[in-house]
């Protein structure tokens, strides 16, 4: 059975306002957020397609991946970018003829978000 790869992000109610915070570590899975509307521009509606995407039609490119979504191409490179600072995703790089193309891949497979009041 493959191992399961989870994302956890903790919310912590301080002085009246929510702050946002990964497991403590140096890893790339334990991150350290600067405030809900980072979560919220994380996990916005087009990230959520753009993950769906990847993970069932495997796009070869990030080009690819535009079209699929019927995006522009800078606007998907952004947020793949985004994604994959947090964890969500990785390139897989392929050379093709005389290019090297980019191939996002989703590499977690569940999101824990926990809030403590």
């Amino acid at each position: 059975m493959p191992k399961k790869n989870v994302r956890e992000i903790t919310i912590k109610e301080s002085k009246g306002a929510f702050s946002l915070f990964g497991k403590t570590g140096i890893s790339k899975k334990d991150f350290d957020f600067s405030g809900i509307s980072a979560l919220r521009q994380l996990l916005n509606n087009e990230k959520a397609r753009i993950l769906h995407v990847v993970k069932t039609e495997k796009p070869k490119s990030i080009y690819e991946l535009a079209k699929k979504l019927n995006r522009g191409f800078k606007a998907v490179n952004d947020d793949l970018k985004l994604l994959e600072k947090f964890g969500f995703i990785d390139f897989i790089s392929e050379k093709t003829k005389n290019r090297i193309r980019h191939r996002p891949e989703v590499v977690i497979d569940s999101l824990t978000i926990n809030i403590k009041i």
